[in-house]
């Protein structure tokens, strides 16, 4: 394995911006840079100069960067070009830098489509909560997998609308009495931080669903899933998304698949801290 402190001036930089950056990202690509001995390095940023920072990674020679909320659909006009993983949803949750052209992909799309086949689940009525980019990426994943029936519950009532027509699901501006057999949080409710203790569903919605997806990475067990869990619902998680995406994105940069073993080491690596 590389010894960190060999980083010199060919050293591959990787990057993530967030208005709250985490550290699973870094964590998990940097120990797959070690288990796999690459000169490669991952930090996490966040910013007030979003023009700036996409400059820099141009000017800089950046390899890549993760991009979460609030950036993924601000970030679109500075790029040069959309992978259709992007362009389909218009959000970007990752840059590849190819000697300063900039592409924009979505692997939260991908690593969503992913978990819905493995999952099992037949196509059911949902309820999505939330309006942002990972909003659009798990409308069009649970589309693209056959769930057809569909109610899109955001308060933004502009962006709600516009995803709900998109994919051709209803919308509402609060949950009201909604209930369906699929339950999905997309919003920082059960996030660490202030919305900590928040829950995303009504215990008697929960108790009334057949199964759950929470795209929050952190904590792991949010209060929804603990609730879901608890009563015997199935559950797709956010820590799920975010190491599955996190994998793709490390192939987009670097050009190598890890095999399972190291791909399991380093999220274990990366959960501990």
């Amino acid at each position: 394995m590389m010894n960190k402190s060999t980083i010199g001036r060919d050293t591959t930089l990787c990057m993530s911006l967030a208005a709250r950056p985490g550290t699973f990202g870094s964590r998990f690509h940097n120990r797959l840079y070690e288990l796999l001995g690459l000169d490669y390095v991952y930090k996490a940023f966040t910013t007030t100069d979003l023009p700036g920072v996409v400059g820099g990674i141009r000017a800089l020679g950046i390899r890549g960067s993760a991009i979460s909320m609030p950036f993924k659909e601000a970030v679109i006009p500075l790029l040069d070009g959309l992978d259709a993983s992007a362009a389909a949803i218009d959000s970007v949750n990752t840059i590849v830098n190819d000697n300063g052209r900039l592409t924009g992909y979505n692997t939260d799309y991908s690593a969503v489509r992913t978990l819905l086949g493995d999952s099992g689940l037949a196509p059911m009525p949902f309820v999505l909560r939330g309006s942002g980019g990972m909003a659009k990426a798990v409308a069009a994943a649970l589309r693209d997998g056959g769930f057809t029936t569909g109610t899109i519950v955001a308060r933004n009532i502009v962006a709600g609308q516009a995803i709900a027509r998109t994919y051709g699901f209803d919308w509402r501006a609060d949950l009201g009495d909604t209930g369906a057999d699929l339950l999905a949080n997309v919003t920082p409710l059960g996030m660490a931080g202030a919305d900590a203790d928040a829950l995303a569903f009504p215990q008697a919605m929960i108790a009334a669903s057949t199964a759950v997806i929470d795209v929050v990475a952190l904590p792991a067990e949010t209060p929804l899933l603990k609730a879901a869990r608890a009563a015997g619902k199935p559950c797709i998680t956010g820590d799920a998304i975010g190491m599955l995406q996190a994998l793709e994105q490390f192939v987009l940069y670097t050009g190598i698949t890890p095999t399972a073993e190291q791909v399991d080491t380093a999220a274990a690596f990366a959960r501990g801290g």
